[in-house]
């Protein structure tokens, strides 16, 4: 067997289906891009059309095959319609990417409902309601599939000022766990990918100069990462072959962040 033949057989994803809410922000457009690179056909799920489109595009032009859905992912009617789309095309959903998410740098006694409310509605109750929704679609068609929630290096210990932000990714977490076990007979595995600093639209308000030199400081290879480094991941995660024995974990992809101390 060739070494071409063996990574395909490893990590190929031909034939597959994977949705990746969230496909139309940074990250999640490269999780887009190394899905349908592996031979997956993608479908981009997200709120802002334009850039929707013009992921779909991406991909197509790298030879990939992608479709562009608009819905919010905090909205379980928006969820059955992608399901309804699925269905219609006769589609299975093989891979379901939730990630969909914003943050804010509010300090704990100056966060308002709205913005409490507004963060943990995309951040778990979207993750919540994909799994739910999409996860019951799965589980209909039998399908042997894999779920990625994206959650964060600050579930664990939090970072200062992303409070509601680190809350819901632990939420996140635990919602994995629970969700891995449940499912774990029923031919669906529930892993997390916890990336670490990957600067991108949700984070660049927190991202000040001096927040900046913390970071670097506290990260052994003293960098931020590009969001192609999280493909490998991404793949690990999705394959029904390499990945087939991992669930419940959370995958923490960040440059050795975790590992330091002092």
């Amino acid at each position: 067997m060739s070494s071409a033949d063996y990574l395909k057989r490893m990590f190929g994803l031909d034939g597959l289906t994977a949705v990746v809410i969230g496909g139309t922000g940074t990250l999640g457009g490269s999780f887009c891009d190394a899905l349908a690179g592996a031979g997956a056909h993608v479908v981009v799920v997200g709120r802002n059309d334009e850039h929707g489109h013009e992921r779909v595009r991406l991909v197509q032009a790298a030879g990939g095959s992608a479709e562009y859905f608009s819905c919010d992912a905090t909205s379980r009617d928006g969820l059955d319609s992608l399901v309804a789309h699925l269905r219609a095309a006769g589609r299975e959903a093989n891979v379901l990417i939730n990630g969909a998410g914003v943050n804010s740098p509010t300090p704990f006694l100056e966060i308002s409902e709205d913005e409490w409310d507004r963060i943990l509605n995309v951040n778990l109750r979207g993750v919540r309601l994909a799994c739910q929704v999409v996860g019951k679609y799965m589980l209909e068609k039998g399908t042997k599939g894999s779920i990625i929630n994206i959650a964060s290096v600050s579930a664990g210990p939090p970072l200062s000022r992303v409070f509601t932000y680190s809350l819901s990714k632990a939420a996140v977490l635990n919602l994995t766990q629970n969700l891995a076990r449940e499912w774990a007979t029923k031919g669906i595995r529930v892993n997390a990918l916890s990336p670490g600093f990957f600067p991108a639209e949700q984070n660049r308000k927190v991202l000040t100069p001096d927040r900046v030199e913390n970071i670097m400081r506290h990260t052994p290879m003293a960098r931020f990462g590009s969001p192609e480094e999280l493909a490998g991941g991404i793949l690990l995660l999705a394959s029904p072959t390499a990945g087939s024995f991992l669930t419940g974990q959370n995958l923490l992809i960040d440059g050795g962040f975790t590992a330091m101390t002092i």
